[in-house]
């Protein structure tokens, strides 16, 4: 049997570790099947031509960033706006995250959620006797410690696929939460409480600097205004919120209905 190439070693590898990476093969034009792989500190191989491989590493990230797969068209040293060379990416991207903050009951319903849609899943809350492996069981990592002490660690590797969720309706928690949440680039930030809740917690997060810009990424009141009441159906309209905030459908959420949310 055949020896397996450097390039494909590496690719298994990342695979198996469950660390972003991707492909790129040209599939038209001037070599055809060469490769170029690429993670976000490195690349191995080449296209060819060191300005093809330049262009598409950058392009490839990108793809890596949003976990698409796809062709993309270059002219023959990477030109924009020409096709005499195709590539396509395989795009090899780490599971979401989803980040929740506060061991209450809600979060164990989440959690439960989310893994089933592929999330690694994180349970952070400061108190050591609710934050138990016991009481979320099928989450990846259940963390005793502050909020924005967590986000300070794995915050930078946050980004557009990933998301946080707070469900701890306490202002010393939330607000640090919140505020460390809003200098990453997660995808989703969504904020449990009442509208009530909401207008108090929107004036203290006023008070510790936040922008009208960050207070608009914020979903609060939490969720799509599916009419839920358990944890398992509130868990389910913030799953929801948050593909349809990733597919660009416009659906009804509570943060953008009015009256109670609960009727």
């Amino acid at each position: 049997m055949a020896a397996e190439t450097p390039i494909f070693t590496q690719l298994r590898d990342a695979i198996r570790a469950e660390s972003p990476i991707a492909l790129a093969t040209t599939i038209e034009g001037p070599g055809v099947g060469s490769k170029l792989l690429v993670t976000p500190d490195s690349t191995t191989g080449s296209l060819g031509n060191a300005d093809l491989d330049r262009v598409v590493a950058r392009d490839v990230l990108g793809e890596l960033a949003a976990g698409r797969t796809g062709i993309r068209r270059y002219g023959p040293e990477g030109q924009a706006r020409e096709d005499d060379v195709a590539v396509f990416i395989e795009s090899y991207a780490s599971p979401p995250q989803m980040v929740i903050f506060g061991a209450v009951d809600f979060t164990a319903a989440l959690a439960r959620v989310s893994k089933f849609l592929g999330y690694r899943v994180t349970v952070c809350d400061a108190r050591p006797v609710f934050a138990t492996k016991k009481r979320f069981p099928l989450a990846d990592e259940v963390v005793v410690d502050w909020p924005d002490r967590l986000l300070a660690k794995i915050g930078p590797d946050l980004g557009q696929l990933d998301a946080v969720a707070v469900l701890t309706h306490d202002a010393k928690f939330d607000i640090p939460a919140i505020t460390s949440a809003l200098v990453t680039n997660v995808g989703y930030i969504g904020v449990m409480g009442s509208r009530r809740t909401h207008d108090d917690r929107t004036v203290r997060l006023i008070d510790a600097g936040v922008t009208e810009d960050e207070l608009a990424r914020l979903r609060s009141p939490i969720g799509l205004d599916l009419g839920g009441r358990t944890p398992e159906e509130t868990a389910i309209s913030i799953v929801a919120e948050i593909i349809a905030l990733r597919t660009g459908r416009i659906v009804p959420a509570l943060r953008d209905t009015e009256g109670p949310i609960h009727r």
